[in-house]
């Protein structure tokens, strides 16, 4: 049986591996990737891994993943901080409160069925002062990361307080990922 990643993202090959599993195929889905008027974060999320699970061509003997994550503040979107601007505004946003790290994820088994599953985490930052956004911006890490910034690097250590999936928050819940391959008969330990 054969695995496709639809997704370049380096995060989702990495914790893929952490589960034992190597995709035979890697194809980046292109995507208009802009919310709907009024969407909802949750809905967003899961429109969006399901429409880039759509959008890559699947053999019979294939089975398709893919994944999107959104950081959500209220009802607001925030999306891949595009420049040092929109970080910064992505920055003061979720600095000192508690904001939502949502990841979907839809497989594609072999005989068409697919199925999603939502990872929704909670994350607290520490309230930062002008100067550790400054510092977060130029180290380059946050650059087109959902919410302008990166778990699993340095903004790691301005978490007061966080609840969920970490791997989801990186990028690839594991848990549900597993499921999700065992589920599409994908052998996996």
């Amino acid at each position: 049986m054969r695995l496709v990643l639809a997704s370049f993202s380096p995060r989702r090959l990495a914790l893929l591996g952490r589960l034992g599993v190597t995709p035979d195929r890697i194809v980046s889905p292109d995507i208009d990737e802009t919310p709907h008027k009024a969407e909802l974060p949750r809905d967003y999320v899961l429109r969006m891994a399901q429409e880039k699970a759509a959008a890559v061509a699947r053999a019979d003997d294939e089975i398709l993943i893919a994944g999107d994550t959104t950081v959500a503040v209220g009802r607001r979107i925030l999306g891949q901080a595009q420049d040092d601007a929109e970080q910064r505004k992505f920055l003061e946003l979720v600095s000192g409160r508690r904001h939502h790290v949502m990841t979907s994820v839809c497989m594609v088994a072999p005989d068409g069925t697919a199925r999603t599953k939502l990872s929704d985490s909670i994350v607290k930052f520490k309230r930062f002062e002008a100067w550790e956004i400054a510092a977060y911006i130029a180290s380059g890490e946050g650059k087109g990361k959902a919410g302008g910034y990166a778990i699993q690097g340095q903004a790691e250590a301005f978490v007061t307080w966080m609840s969920g999936s970490y791997s989801g928050i990186m990028g690839l819940p594991l848990y549900e990922t597993r499921n999700l391959l065992i589920t599409s008969g994908y052998p996996i330990g």
